[in-house]
């Protein structure tokens, strides 16, 4: 038996076993990227099914305080009868860092665009406050009531309530989640 039958003989043998190893060997690989995709995917659902729940929540909070915190719930929700408009001004200002600050953690689950919003309400309805009493003629001596009618006409004159588009963004990335 010559050298070129034996090399063409074992080439026969080994060439169709090569093919069908890397035939397999593709196979497999594909099999086992199929299934490490599957795994992330139950992994994200498995995620998914434990944040969800905890993002609405957020979201459900948030919408609270922005709600909270516009003058007309805040004026209607805390009493200005009976104080002066130092101490009325004193305890809106209070009450809206308060809000925010028991929801600060909440900015865990939204957006950075919505969180930044968020603030910026906040930081709106502050201004409009501090505005408002500064604005009043003798505010010193000023009763509440005083103060929060003028914070109720400055929301006239602005038109537009400070937190609306923080509340537009909130609802809409909320409404995003289904």
């Amino acid at each position: 038996m010559d050298s070129t039958t034996y090399f063409f003989d074992l080439l026969k043998i080994t060439l169709p076993a090569l093919i069908v190893a890397g035939a397999i060997y593709l196979l497999f690989r594909q099999f086992l990227d199929r299934e490490q995709q599957r795994r992330l995917i139950e992994m994200r659902l498995e995620s998914s099914k434990a944040t969800l729940p905890l993002r609405l929540q957020a979201y459900e909070r948030i919408v609270l305080f922005l709600e909270r915190i516009s003058p007309n719930n805040i004026l209607v929700r805390l009493s200005s009868a009976g104080s002066t408009a130092p101490d009325f001004h004193r305890l809106l200002q209070q009450e809206i860092r308060a809000e925010y600050e028991h929801n600060l953690s909440q900015q865990l689950y939204i957006s950075g665009d919505a969180w930044t919003l968020v603030k910026e309400a906040k930081e709106n309805v502050l201004t409009m406050v501090n505005r408002a009493f500064h604005g009043l003629p003798n505010p010193g001596q000023a009763r509440g009531t005083e103060l929060a009618k003028r914070i109720l006409e400055g929301l006239m004159l602005d038109g537009a309530e400070p937190t609306a588009q923080a509340l537009a963004v909130v609802k809409n990335e909320a409404a995003g989640l289904f």
